[in-house]
């Protein structure tokens, strides 16, 4: 596992020293985690649209040729 360093103003190392309970490094891995998988599902699903982007073009031009050899 990688390691990084987060900074936090000083107000806010002070509260998070009242809740010593927290596991602050779990705090930040998780929403680490959540906010890549996130992304990489948007990206995921941008590709798809694209490709049925492609596709109803496709489909589009088909029905307009269509229309134009039947004038």
């Amino acid at each position: 596992m990688v390691s990084i360093t987060v900074s936090v103003p000083e107000d806010i190392r002070k509260l998070m020293k009242k809740f010593p309970e927290v596991n602050w490094s779990g705090v930040v891995r998780n929403s680490i985690t959540e906010k890549a998988q996130k992304l990489a599902l948007k990206e995921e699903m941008l590709k798809e649209l694209n490709k049925e982007k492609d596709f109803n073009d496709w489909a589009v031009n088909l029905i307009r040729q269509g229309r134009h050899k039947n004038h």
